[in-house]
Parts: structure tokens; C-alpha cells; sequence
């Protein structure tokens, strides 16, 4: 990874694959990764060795769903999809993410 390069947050990485499954609908894994990486304008560059743990993780939550499809490659894919349940857990996780910075603004403000 490059200087430029960023590693996700701990803890964000499940943020943003719910929430470019609610801006984007279904998508296969490889294209939720590019997703993330081309809005973070590629300051961040995802392995499938963290998408594909957090993918699974989020189905057994039951907060995305799989459903077999083609890729534009003519490949048999999973699609990924939000489900009711994640479209609450994302509410929860952007509250969460915007107390956790806000208190982060306040501290290192405090100490100028």
C-alpha cells in the first residue's frame, strides 16, 4: 500500500459496504470493494481477504442477503443486497460513527 494509500478505520469497514448496498443496490463483492475505493476517491485500497470476511459476517447477521447472479464478466457471482435488518443497522452504525467522531472533535479541540 502506498503512502497516499489509507487502511480502513477499525470498525468502518462494515459502515461502507451497508451503506454503498443502500445507495447501490445488489452488487458481488469485487464490486462493493471498487465502490468504496473509487468514492474514497482511492485513498483506500480493499483486499477481498478483508470484503469477503465482512460480507459473511453481515449475511450471518442477517443484515445483507446473497443471491446468485451473472457479472458483467459472464460469471456466476453472489449478489449482495441490503436487508430490512441492515437498513436499521446502518442507522445505527452512522449514529454510532457520528457520536464517535464528534466526541474525537470535541477532545481534540479542547486540548489546542
Amino acid at each position: 500500500m502506498s503512502k497516499q494509500q489509507s487502511e480502513v478505520p477499525y470498525g468502518t469497514l462494515d459502515l461502507l459496504i451497508l451503506r454503498v448496498l443502500e445507495a447501490m443496490g445488489p452488487l458481488h463483492g469485487y464490486a462493493v470493494a471498487r465502490r468504496i475505493e473509487q468514492v474514497s476517491g482511492d485513498a483506500l485500497q480493499l483486499s477481498q481477504g478483508s470484503v469477503h470476511p465482512a460480507l459473511i459476517r453481515l449475511e450471518q447477521e442477517g443484515w445483507i442477503r446473497t443471491d446468485w447472479g451473472v457479472s458483467e464478466t459472464n460469471r456466476k457471482v453472489k449478489f449482495y443486497s441490503l436487508t430490512k435488518a441492515g437498513k436499521k443497522q446502518l442507522a445505527v452504525e452512522v449514529a454510532n460513527w457520528e457520536k464517535a467522531t464528534a466526541l474525537v472533535a470535541r477532545f481534540l479541540e479542547a486540548l489546542r
